[in-house]
């Protein structure tokens, strides 16, 4: 008794964990990018607004400019009890500005003078000892998650890689480049085989197209496949017992193509 109640406690609760972890780590995620946001730009923001108040107040009032400013005002900001800068939310000012900032940078970032501008500064990140080691794979799965320009696949195919015997899943995501197909005078297409459990590495290779077999399946089933290791089947690809037993005894079920022929 005893054991069977661990058991469904055990079968359930993985169940309830299943359920809830996509929704929480979705969250967790979203908080982590806002947290880090408002702890690594935000509040520097909100300290340079603040030094423009008291700056802005000590003018007013003609006294002296300098970076502490009068202490008084800097209380009432700052640090009073029913101080100004937390009883209105004032420190909201400083999030939305960071927000801002990161946004103005992209632009920057997307210009011809930003582009070679960053362009320069990654080389001298990439000759760091120990951030040319990190640097370049965290910057593939950032590319690959934020980019704008997004892998397109036009399909899903099963492709003998890396070797003949073993099919492996892959996307189609173009033709194949005019200079190779010139040289092998055969129709080719470019597929990109990513890797268990994390999809966005994986292998790019060229290959004639009656090579590739297409699948029914779309996209998302493709890299909940390959995501899972295979556990997760897509749709109308699971092979009844009966259909099992069969194949094991040699007994495939009859290719469309030759049904046509007989026809």
């Amino acid at each position: 008794m005893a054991q069977r109640f661990v058991e469904d406690f055990k079968r359930f609760f993985l169940r309830g964990l299943a359920a809830m972890l996509p929704a929480l780590l979705t969250l967790m995620i979203i908080i982590y990018v806002l947290t880090f946001v408002e702890k690594y730009v935000g509040a520097y923001v909100d300290r340079l607004v603040q030094w423009v108040v008291v700056q802005a107040i000590c003018l007013r009032e003609g006294k002296a400019l300098t970076f502490a400013g009068d202490k008084a005002v800097w209380w009432l900001i700052k640090d009073g009890e029913d101080a100004v800068w937390d009883r209105y939310y004032l420190w909201m000012i400083g999030f939305v500005l960071a927000f801002v900032l990161i946004y103005v940078f992209g632009r920057f970032i997307a210009s011809f003078l930003g582009r070679g501008f960053w362009r320069m500064i990654e080389r001298s990140i990439f000759r760091l000892p120990v951030v040319k080691g990190i640097y370049p794979s965290i910057k593939q799965v950032t590319d690959f998650l934020l980019a704008e320009r997004k892998m397109e696949f036009s399909r899903v195919v099963a492709v003998e890689y890396p070797r003949k015997g073993i099919w492996s899943v892959g996307l189609v995501t173009s033709e194949g480049m005019r200079t190779l197909q010139d040289a092998i005078g055969d129709d080719l297409v470019t597929v990109f085989v990513p890797s268990s459990p994390t999809p966005v590495t994986g292998y790019t290779i060229t290959v004639r197209r009656r090579e590739v077999v297409d699948l029914p399946m779309n996209i998302d089933d493709a890299l909940r496949f390959t995501v899972s290791g295979g556990v997760i089947m897509p749709s109308g690809q699971t092979l009844s017992r009966r259909e099992i037993r069969r194949i094991r005894r040699g007994m495939f079920p009859q290719r469309q193509e030759n049904k046509e022929t007989t026809a």
